[in-house]
């Protein structure tokens, strides 16, 4: 049985997949590009770790541009719901993420 493009079912689903598949995809390689830089790259601790970081950290950033964008997509798309605001908790989370990160690495450039 297909459902109708009308059908109101059809956003909730959007936005909990926006929701469901943006969050993680978002959130974790936020939280590993703090270590990956300071550790891989800033000072190594393994061997071929400067190679490994300059893998990683742009996959993290790529990972993170489309977790980012599907959050947003679920951020804003009316009516509003409770993905809606799951997706905006979620954008905060990241956006102090992002705070302590660069106010780390600041940190760590100041140290050099």
């Amino acid at each position: 049985m297909t459902q109708s493009p009308d059908d109101p079912v059809n956003p909730w689903r959007e936005r909990e997949r926006a929701f469901l598949i943006g969050a993680p995809l978002a959130i974790v390689p936020a939280l590993a590009f703090l270590p990956a830089i300071t550790f891989l790259i800033i000072f190594p601790r393994i061997a071929h770790g400067r190679v490994i970081g300059m893998l990683v950290v742009p996959a993290c950033a790529l990972i993170g541009c489309f977790g980012l964008w599907k959050l947003a997509i679920g951020a804003v798309q009316k009516p509003w719901g409770l993905f809606n605001v799951l997706s905006f908790g979620a954008l905060l989370v990241l956006l102090v993420i992002a705070g302590y990160t660069g106010v780390f690495l600041a940190i760590m450039t100041l140290k050099l």
